[in-house]
């Protein structure tokens, strides 16, 4: 009877501290508590809007405290425009809309440094319109079926 073992996880390249701090930075939060708890939430609500091999990459980058979070959402049956992505952040965190935009946009340019340009083109493809500068990239908006 042959077993296979499981795929070794690869090493993420980023830390789990690294990442705080990188998110500590881009949203010039006080404490690492603050950035931790807003890394944490975004990383949830961007785990119910990814799938796919997309999905299974990300969290291979991510560190592992973060990646279970992230993997352990069940993905939306509809996906979140980039603007209801920031609206479910914010009534998930009970912020405001202005505060919860900040938020994801600390987090999801750290993600995407440590994603890489390729991944994240692939991740912006599957996703509705309005994620591109959430992730800080510039990106026209997809032609729209006629």
């Amino acid at each position: 009877m042959l077993t296979t073992l499981p795929a070794a996880r690869p090493a993420a390249a980023t830390t789990y501290h690294q990442l705080i701090d990188q998110v500590q930075r881009n949203g010039l939060y006080s404490t690492q508590a603050q950035a931790e708890a807003v890394t944490r939430s975004v990383l949830a609500a961007l785990g119910r809007q990814v799938t796919g091999e997309e999905r299974v990459e990300l969290a291979q980058r991510l560190p592992k405290e973060v990646a279970r979070e992230f993997a352990s959402q069940v993905p939306a049956t509809e996906p979140l425009s980039g603007f209801g992505f920031v609206q479910d952040v914010a009534a998930r965190t009970g912020t405001g809309a202005g505060a919860a935009r900040w938020d994801v946009g600390s987090v999801l340019r750290a993600v995407a440094q440590l994603a890489g340009p390729g991944l994240v083109d692939r991740i912006l493809a599957q996703l509705p319109n309005g994620y591109a500068l959430l992730f800080g990239q510039v990106r026209l908006p997809r032609p729209q079926a006629s």
